[in-house]
């Protein structure tokens, strides 16, 4: 029984309940506010919160206090009193027992050094993402993203009578984001209080914040125009020269140089805000030239919508826009789908232009391939000429061939093409 009102269950549980069962302790990291300490208290049998200075004080000068309690025992926000880690494993190098604690954190530790060791085998990590369309009921999940690397697998077609999703209502849901708070609210004040959550994001007004150590010393007008210069580059592999000359010629910075650049992404990417997504390696024996320069992500889209003031309206006026936000909107979900089942979202980009958007790894080295586009007879068809075209350069160059191709689309009608590739709208897919 949940132990929080109207409670949202999470495709992340499953993994937290595998971790948990075959590790000492899990931490669970995530971006603020995406319901890491909602969802594992309903694990977790005691806890103790990090959230007042009196509490995170008596943990840093007394950490094992803050273990005391029924297993498995939750300490929220632990990064503020980092030492908790070193003895947590000493506390298993003692007496080891699976799903003994839960760490969660909305930053890394801002102080590396107190963390003695790496405490492989004992300590696993995971990542909590916002909520994905299914967890939020906005996807009807006819087609599993997991179910398309079976050999069996038989896509029933929906036609656009059966999805009655429209291209307006993807730009509302890019705009309004997977937080918890946004998703309960009525829908004319969703939007609001993901802007509201925005705003309040550097706002530091108590010293137990757990941005508060992040921010301490850095410019939050820099630190708000570096994630801005992001949110327009989003979805790309936008150098970072080319980025910090954007912000210089917004006018708003007269010289920035490359090193206080990094630094302020880097907190960003501390804060679990942005994140860079790593291309896919091939075999280095091949003869393709694969470009190895990161894409850009949120692990929201929506806080790039807020940072840049962009409506729905605005997307639906800018299509060109449009399908790069929805880009990063769509990796969202396939990154939350895929690593229910132990997968990993790369993305593919070679030395002649040709590029994947998404490319699905499996441990044992299948994987799927996945073009994301907003629905229109020229965007799928582009799709397609991408997709065949990846797909000969793997036969050419005597790889193993996608184990699926698919489009993401936005909305509209679910098939399977002559090319043997499948165009699905991410109002139909799950995990």
């Amino acid at each position: 029984m949940a132990k929080v009102k109207d409670y949202i269950p999470r495709l992340a549980e499953q993994t937290l309940l595998t971790k948990l069962n075959s590790s000492g302790c899990v931490i669970v990291a995530g971006p603020k506010f995406c319901g890491k300490s909602t969802m594992c208290e309903e694990f977790a049998k005691s806890v103790t919160a990090l959230k007042t200075t009196n509490s995170i004080e008596l943990a840093e000068a007394d950490p094992k206090s803050a273990l005391i309690g029924d297993i498995p025992h939750l300490i929220d926000e632990w990064q503020k009193a980092p030492e908790i880690w070193n003895v947590i494993k000493d506390e298993l190098d003692n007496d080891y027992q699976f799903g003994k604690y839960i760490l969660t954190g909305s930053t890394t530790p801002i102080d590396p050094s107190k963390i003695q060791n790496s405490a492989a085998g004992r300590i696993a990590r995971m990542m909590l993402r916002p909520f994905t369309l299914y967890e939020s009921k906005e996807s009807k999940g006819m087609v599993s993203l997991k179910e398309l690397f079976s050999n069996g697998f038989k896509l029933n077609p929906v036609y656009d009578n059966q999805n009655d999703i429209s291209l307006s209502d993807i730009a509302f849901y890019i705009c309004r984001g997977g937080w918890p708070i946004s998703i309960k609210a009525k829908k004319e004040y969703a939007i609001n209080v993901t802007e509201n959550y925005y705003s309040g994001l550097f706002t530091i007004e108590d010293e137990s914040d757990e941005f508060a150590e992040f921010l301490k010393n850095k410019n939050i007008e820099l630190l708000k125009l570096i994630l801005k210069t992001l949110a327009r580059n989003i979805s790309t592999q936008a150098k970072n020269t080319s980025m910090i000359a954007d912000i210089i010629a917004s006018g708003e910075r007269s010289k920035l140089d490359d090193d206080t650049f990094l630094t302020y992404k880097k907190t960003l990417e501390d804060l679990f805000i942005t994140y860079d997504m790593p291309a896919w390696n091939l075999n280095l024996r091949t003869s393709v030239a694969v470009r190895t320069a990161p894409t850009h992500h949120f692990v929201d889209t929506s806080i790039a919508t807020s940072a840049l003031g962009i409506k729905p309206t605005d997307l639906l006026a800018d299509l060109k826009s449009f399908g790069l936000f929805f880009e990063d909107f769509a990796v969202r979900d396939l990154s939350v789908y895929a690593e229910s089942f132990g997968a990993e979202l790369k993305h593919y980009r070679d030395s002649s232009g040709l590029e994947v958007d998404a490319i699905i790894t499996l441990p044992n080295g299948e994987y799927g391939a996945v073009e994301i586009k907003i629905a229109s007879e020229k965007n799928i068809k582009e799709g397609i000429s991408s997709l065949n075209a990846f797909n000969k350069k793997m036969i050419d160059s005597a790889l193993k061939q996608p184990a699926f191709r698919m489009i993401l689309t936005s909305h509209g009608v679910s098939k399977k093409t002559e090319e043997g590739i499948y165009v699905i709208p991410i109002t139909l897919l799950k995990n």
